[in-house]
């Protein structure tokens, strides 16, 4: 059972990098079905999470919402249409309130509230892949070097932070959200994130390597701070994994908790770097 078990867990995590990796390298095409499909599946899991605690999010329209503001964000940064156009984002929120008139429930507020906290907790940090693939420094063309960057050291990390931890971990990192993390394999995973921006430095020279470590710091420390968040919901809502999707790994919210942070700090540090560096 155990050697099923691993088994199971092992394919499951290969299939994973192929679909992940496929949609970073293949065409901006392929990125766009990989990372939607991921996004949406992420939300509806997110969804199913916030009402295990009790709360009733309008999970259909907000998979809608969250459709649509991905998808504004892929052509925004693709340069296929101007940044106003997010003001239709901000009309279609305005439908969150005329539908829940019509509910027959009291924490209305509450069912709001949510439904918006799906879209920026999972949608707007998933969005600015976008931004990362196509914006700035890439000067609008799709580019794999930053996704692939940011998704290998965080893999690394993880990976470091597991072996490390379970050898040596005995200093707990935040044990009233999370028990098993330590501060032992916190610092390994860091240490072989840094080791991996080495070598992504040795491959890919638009960045110098001290702006790829740092790259790789911003990575991990925000990628840890998105776990531990998650970590901290599903706590909450008294729930192991987020889904089922990944067996022997949990959802799809579980292995992109620490994208959700990292993402979006990672967009702005390259584009510090243009307006500063290049």
């Amino acid at each position: 059972m155990l050697k099923r078990n691993l088994l199971k867990r092992a394919l499951s995590a290969l299939i994973f990098v192929i679909v992940l990796l496929g949609g970073i390298l293949i065409n901006e095409y392929l990125y766009v079905v990989v990372f939607l499909l991921i996004t949406l599946i992420a939300l509806a899991e997110a969804y199913h999470l916030f009402e295990k605690t009790g709360n009733k999010p309008q999970k259909y329209y907000g998979l809608f919402l969250g459709l649509t503001v991905w998808l504004l964000t892929f052509f925004v940064a693709r340069d296929d249409i101007p940044s106003i156009s997010y003001f239709v984002a901000i009309f279609l929120v305005i439908f969150l309130f005329i539908f829940e008139i019509y509910q027959d429930r009291e924490d209305h507020f509450l069912s709001i509230a949510f439904t918006v906290f799906g879209i920026i907790y999972v949608v707007i940090p998933m969005a600015t892949l976008n931004f990362i693939a196509f914006s700035g420094i890439n000067k609008g063309v799709f580019t794999h070097k930053y996704l692939l960057a940011l998704f290998v050291i965080l893999w690394i990390n993880d990976t470091g932070a597991y072996l490390i931890g379970s050898k040596f971990g005995k200093t707990k990192l935040f044990e009233r959200i999370s028990p098993n993390k330590t501060w032992e394999g916190t610092i390994g995973g860091a240490i072989f994130a840094f080791v991996a921006a080495y070598v992504i430095a040795l491959y890919f020279k638009s960045l110098t390597l001290p702006e790829w470590m740092i790259f790789a710091a911003v990575t991990v420390v925000f990628g840890v701070y998105g776990d531990l968040t998650e970590s901290w919901l599903k706590r909450r809502a008294g729930i192991k994994d987020s889904g089922t999707i990944m067996p022997g790994h949990g959802g799809l919210l579980d292995r992109f908790d620490s994208t959700f942070f990292a993402a979006p700090m990672i967009f702005l540090y390259l584009k510090i770097i243009e307006y500063f560096f290049l």
